[in-house]
């Protein structure tokens, strides 16, 4: 019971809306990172991303948990459609680059198709005003005991003027792609 209880607090705590991030119209903050991309690391650029069309930057809590597991299927699954969209997705969390360069290969999750960043130290969730939560005891979906703080889960799709074109917190997982892909779609059909 008491398990059920933490796992409840925890999801609630991990779906809070974003209130203190970054807004439509802000600029977005750049960041350079050490990525993994179907399990090969690399050094992701957000500027020379943007030099490609709109990047969808997702921060999520941890790899290897309900939710963030969810979402990064989704973006998965409709990968095609967001670079349809002329635009390119990077999932972001404090999880290691280790760990990242697992779930980025996992045919379960991301599947290959789009990388993941580390930001072990939280400096690029804080720079776009996310907070950084730390819950002790947490473990993923394998039983592992997640040892990092946890960034709130917000999306934010970024113009290739390095303009926030929309910001998506406060809602499920699944829910918070669509609206990622329907951002994505608007800016498509206005250029």
């Amino acid at each position: 019971m008491k398990r059920i209880l933490l796992s409840c607090l925890i999801s609630t705590a991990i779906c809070l809306p974003a209130l203190a991030a970054l807004k439509d119209g802000d600029s977005a903050p750049d960041f350079t990172a050490q990525a993994s991309l179907a399990g090969k690391e690399f050094k992701f650029s957000l500027k020379e991303s943007l030099k490609k069309g709109p990047v969808v930057v997702y921060f999520y809590p941890s790899a290897y948990t309900q939710g963030c597991n969810l979402q990064a299927r989704t973006f998965s699954v409709n990968q095609e459609k967001f670079a349809a969209a002329g635009a390119s997705i990077v999932g972001v969390s404090l999880d290691s680059i280790e760990r990242l360069n697992k779930f980025s290969a996992d045919p379960e999750y991301c599947a290959g198709k789009f990388p993941v960043a580390s930001d072990a130290n939280g400096s690029i969730a804080k720079s776009y005003d996310l907070s950084v939560r730390e819950i002790a005891g947490l473990k993923d979906t394998k039983g592992n005991e997640v040892d990092h703080g946890l960034a709130e889960r917000t999306t934010f799709v970024v113009t290739p003027d390095g303009k926030i074109a929309a910001a998506i917190g406060g809602i499920k997982p699944d829910e918070n792609v669509m609206k990622a892909l329907e951002a994505v779609q608007q800016l498509k059909a206005k250029s």
